[in-house]
């Protein structure tokens, strides 16, 4: 399938590739925010909804509720029905998604992209850092991790994986 952004495809059909717990099931693929109406008529069976899909959501702030209750409104309203539901939000968008209370649903993936280009150039000893907001502020301390341990094949998902995909 073509992940063209310019190709004004909201919704897409395909299995679930990437290693969550929503990993091998059929899964309706929503881009941007849309109403649940033309939501549920594309499920078609589907138990997984992946909400953001080809990095949609918007970079909000933790405090900007008007960027927030569209996708809030949405998400919850699958979750209500027990679907599981993942949310693709950039890693920045954490603290806002705290703000949501989306996490407390048990069907709910949050999925943090991190971008990190050319990440095999980094070399052997690349380090990631999950950090707190400030020293002491909300986490008990901090985790790093090998940027290579990272990079395990059981939990990499090559580009061809999503070429399966149907554009609705």
């Amino acid at each position: 399938m073509d992940r063209n952004p310019e190709s004004g495809a909201h919704f897409f059909t395909g299995i679930e590739v990437e290693h969550t717990p929503a990993v091998g099931l059929g899964t309706l693929f929503v881009v941007g925010v849309q109403s649940v109406d033309d939501i549920a008529q594309h499920l078609r069976g589907s138990k997984h909804i992946y909400f953001g899909a080809n990095m949609s959501f918007p970079k909000l702030s933790i405090n900007d509720s008007q960027g927030w209750s569209p996708w809030e409104s949405m998400v919850k309203y699958f979750l209500d029905l027990e679907y599981l539901c993942t949310l693709d939000i950039p890693v920045e968008c954490a603290e806002g998604l705290l703000e949501s209370g989306l996490t407390e649903y048990h069907n709910f993936i949050p999925m943090l992209s991190v971008k990190l280009p050319y990440i095999q150039q980094l070399g052997y000893n690349a380090t990631i850092k999950l950090d707190d907001k400030g020293f002491r502020a909300t986490n008990p301390g901090v985790w790093c991790h090998s940027v290579h341990a990272l990079q395990d094949k059981k939990v990499f998902t090559p580009w061809h994986h999503y070429e399966e995909d149907k554009e609705l």
